[in-house]
């Protein structure tokens, strides 16, 4: 019975240290260096987990974010100087509000395109149906008896 106890205990022992998460314990020079970390791992997007934060993913990279955040925050850097070395080292995409280049104006044109093209051809297809309508055979019948009513008042 002690032996049965005794290997429940240490199971439960060696089950619980898998649920034990890592703690980043991280050392500021001043409270202004932890508050521009703090708003930076806010602002910054994780690469692999999409519209995460570096702050709330637990991505590998985006540990690895974290800390060069505060490598470079520690080296003396602003704010805009490690958002800039991150744009340049994982691109635009970062970024919460990535800068007006010529691909996003692309992107945000396709659509407004797209509506145009699409009302053009609605009111074209619009326009076209009421002229075959206009040129139907009664009105043709009617426009060809008028002519020749014409033709006759003129002969008489």
């Amino acid at each position: 019975m002690k032996l049965i106890k005794q290997i429940y205990f240490f199971s439960l022992l060696f089950i619980s240290s898998f649920c034990l998460a890592s703690i980043e314990i991280l050392e500021f020079d001043n409270p202004q260096q932890e508050s521009d970390y703090l708003a930076l791992i806010q602002e910054l997007r994780c690469p692999q987990c999409q519209n995460n934060n570096i702050a709330d993913s637990n991505a590998i990279i985006a540990a690895d974010m974290r800390s060069k955040t505060l490598e470079l925050l520690k080296q003396g850097k602003s704010k805009s100087d490690v958002v800039d070395y991150m744009v340049e080292r994982y691109g635009n995409f970062v970024t919460y509000d990535p800068p007006l280049t010529p691909a996003t104006i692309f992107l945000w044109l396709i659509p407004v395109l797209l509506l145009i093209l699409g009302f053009g051809i609605i009111f074209k297809s619009k326009r076209n149906r009421s002229q075959a309508v206009s040129s139907s055979p009664q009105n043709t019948k009617k426009l060809d008896q008028d002519r020749l009513n014409a033709i006759l008042k003129d002969k008489e």
